[in-house]
Parts: C-alpha cells; sequence; structure tokens
C-alpha cells in the first residue's frame, strides 16, 4: 500500500519542515506550551480542563496552573459549564485571540515568501500535498473521536 512512499523520509520531511514552520520570533515571550493552549482554544473553541489536557503534551497539575497563569495575564478566560455545574469552560479573551491571529498572519507570509519561490508546478504539487495532509489530518481525527491510535 505504501511500497512507492518512503514514510522515514515524509516523517523527516515532515519534521524539518515544522522546526521551520512553528518556531516564529513572538512579540511576547509565550512558550511552546502555552502558545499550543491559545492555539488549541483558537481552532477547537471552548473546552473543558480535561478535553484540553487529552490535546496537550502536559499532566493535569501542570496544565492547571499554565490556565491560572494565562487566565492572571487575561489570555484566557473561564465560565460556568451550564451543563455540568463543577466544570469550567476555558475560552480565548480577545487578546489571546489576537497572538493567535498575529502568529497566524506572521506564518502565511513568512509561507508566502517560500511558496514565491517554487516554480507553477511545484506550487500545484504543494496544493495537492496540502488536501492529502488535510485528509490525514481528518483520518487522525476521526481514529482520536473512536479512541483509536492513530
Amino acid at each position: 500500500m505504501t511500497s512507492d512512499l518512503d514514510l522515514g523520509e515524509l516523517a523527516t520531511t515532515i519534521e524539518d519542515f515544522n522546526a521551520y514552520y512553528i518556531r516564529l520570533p513572538s512579540v511576547r515571550r509565550l512558550n511552546f506550551s502555552t502558545l499550543s493552549v491559545l492555539h488549541t482554544l483558537s481552532r477547537k473553541g471552548q473546552l473543558r480542563l480535561t478535553d484540553l489536557t487529552a490535546t496537550e503534551q502536559l499532566k493535569q497539575p501542570a496544565l492547571t496552573a499554565l490556565v491560572a497563569k494565562l487566565e492572571r495575564e487575561g489570555l484566557v478566560s473561564r465560565r460556568p459549564d451550564p451543563r455540568d455545574g463543577r466544570a469550567v469552560l476555558l475560552s480565548l479573551t480577545p487578546d489571546g485571540r489576537r497572538i493567535v491571529e498575529s502568529r497566524r498572519a506572521d506564518r502565511v507570509e513568512r509561507l508566502r515568501r517560500l511558496v514565491e519561490q517554487l516554480d507553477d508546478g511545484d506550487r500545484a504539487a504543494l496544493a495537492d500535498v496540502a488536501r492529502v495532509l488535510g485528509r490525514l489530518t481528518e483520518i487522525a481525527a476521526g481514529l482520536e473521536e473512536r479512541g483509536e491510535p492513530s
């Protein structure tokens, strides 16, 4: 099935590109875990802390402390979960959303400068790759929802 595809090479290429792509200078000094939480809340909307624990590479005590810090900094807000009075929902504040949007705009601009260096054939191939990577992301999300390893 994947005989014509070197999965090791693909993994290395994705890792190398990610290493370049995710390391953007930031106006504020925010660590990777902080940015990951902000980006997750931006993409997924309001989440319970337990749901956020499932997406982040942090144990619940560390994530609880991080969320408290983000709340103090005005980047995340908490409100009671209307479905369960014991739980809270976390969401981005306008300041938190501005950080995510600024980083995304910086990434898009950085990517635009790179893509401009490609010829038409490479840009067309990149459009196909984007579609396939999007499909792989959908498959992985479906596996996660069913509790299967991706």
